[in-house]
């Protein structure tokens, strides 16, 4: 795709260059190329310039979010690809955020907080220290050293990873636990069923310095039921994003699971079109839902963030949708969620559609347009719009070391 020469001054004092989209060999090509961009102007506006840290949200005040700067990583070395960024700007990004989080950022045992305050890098909200989203981080990272393979971006990523102990966040069980909190110690919760943390467990058990047994990829259930004949192994909430989080990274579409020939990138497959179909026999009842108009994933809603989700699962369920839901299904159904994303950018430009791409959700049946934008929905937006184009996080992610022993251990 061909760029014109035209700057945009950000708040993160990058530079990013306007794709001249006119130019694409398709109108579909044209508004993907739009999506993306605009998406990924999300972690230039609303990321602090000296430490590289990202808000979890574009509300004002918002804290920090881990997650949200692993896929901020992930974003930044996307518009480098893409020539969307300065030359060299990005890599100067990714190399001070990796170096805020080497040794500014507080860690136990090498997880991070949930959230952080966006000056200090300190723990705020009381949050936990999360392993989901200390994975999440680390999979940013280490596709960052990835992508920048040979640099100083690569040493730190790795070094950062290798701290992590892994088995110490297992808390003498055979599955991970989601937390601790250093007032009462590890919640009780634990990643025991099927849901986003395949990549917590990829990570943990790839590791060189602090594995978990191999085994432990056995140990969480996976439970099964169906949705308009689609099987599914599904989660409990029935939330997209458990399907698509762990394949922003990993590409599960040759990897068949050792023992079950269970290949998660089919089951990503049947869980999207299930909660397609959901949408459409629910339409008359709730006018938000279509045919064009469907995604049940996490996400802002009118009565605050929920964990909106389809059957077969929990499928709480009001009405809102997000956007997020088919751009990060695009690598498993890319003609139904390009028609959808078309169908709200033509329909609901106005209300639904900004600075930075889509809004977060909204909901017809109650008259709500949400205002603000998640970092990690632009972030699945960014990275799945990019992995249907040109595979390239997958590439990368897929040629780590660890990735490839968690495949040697795990699959055939």
């Amino acid at each position: 795709m061909k760029i014109i020469a035209v700057f945009l001054t950000v708040s993160m004092t990058m530079m990013l260059m306007l794709p001249l989209t006119a130019n694409a060999s398709s109108p579909e090509e044209n508004f993907l190329d739009k999506l993306e961009y605009d998406s990924l102007l999300y972690f230039a506006g609303e990321a602090n310039p000296a430490n590289g840290l990202i808000k979890d949200s574009s509300r004002p005040g918002a804290p920090c979010s881990v997650a949200a700067v692993g896929f901020g990583l992930s974003a930044l070395c996307i518009g480098d690809s893409r020539g969307w960024i300065e030359k060299g700007q990005a890599y100067e990004r990714v190399l001070i955020i990796l170096k805020t989080f080497r040794d500014k950022i507080p860690a136990e045992h090498g997880f991070f907080y949930h959230f952080l305050d966006m000056r200090t890098g300190r723990r705020t909200w009381n949050s936990e220290l999360s392993s989901i989203d200390t994975a999440l981080f680390l999979a940013g990272a280490l596709f960052a050293g990835e992508y920048y393979k040979g640099t100083e971006v690569e040493s730190i990523a790795k070094e950062i990873y290798d701290r992590v102990d892994w088995p110490w966040m297992m808390n003498g069980r055979k599955v991970i636990c989601m937390g601790w909190l250093p007032e009462q110690g590890f919640l009780p919760y634990y990643w025991d069923s099927y849901s986003e943390a395949m990549i917590l467990y990829a990570l943990a058990i790839g590791s060189a310095t602090h594995p978990i047994p191999p085994g432990s990829w056995f140990e969480w259930s996976r439970p099964t039921d169906a949705y308009d004949d689609y099987k599914v192994i599904y989660s409990y909430t029935g939330s997209l994003f458990t399907y698509q989080y762990s394949h922003a990274w990993i590409d599960f579409r040759n990897l068949n699971e050792n023992g079950t020939d269970t290949n998660y990138y089919s089951n990503s497959v049947n869980a999207v079109k299930a909660n397609r179909e959901f949408c459409i026999d629910n339409s008359s009842r709730c006018k938000t839902y279509g045919e064009n108009s469907w995604g049940l994933t996490a996400c802002i809603g009118p009565a605050g963030y929920k964990g909106y989700g389809a059957k077969p699962g929990g499928g709480l369920n009001d009405g809102t949708i997000a956007p997020t839901g088919m751009a990060g299904s695009i690598v498993f159904d890319w003609q139904d969620a390009l028609a959808g994303l078309k169908y709200l950018y033509d329909t609901h430009k106005k209300f639904l559609y900004g600075k930075y791409g889509f809004k977060d959700a909204f909901n017809l049946d109650k008259g709500w347009w949400a205002e603000e934008y998640l970092g990690i929905d632009v972030g699945i937006t960014v990275m799945m719009l990019e992995n249907y184009k040109t595979g390239l996080v997958w590439n990368k992610f897929m040629a780590l070391e660890p990735v490839k022993k968690w495949m040697e251990l795990c699959f055939w």
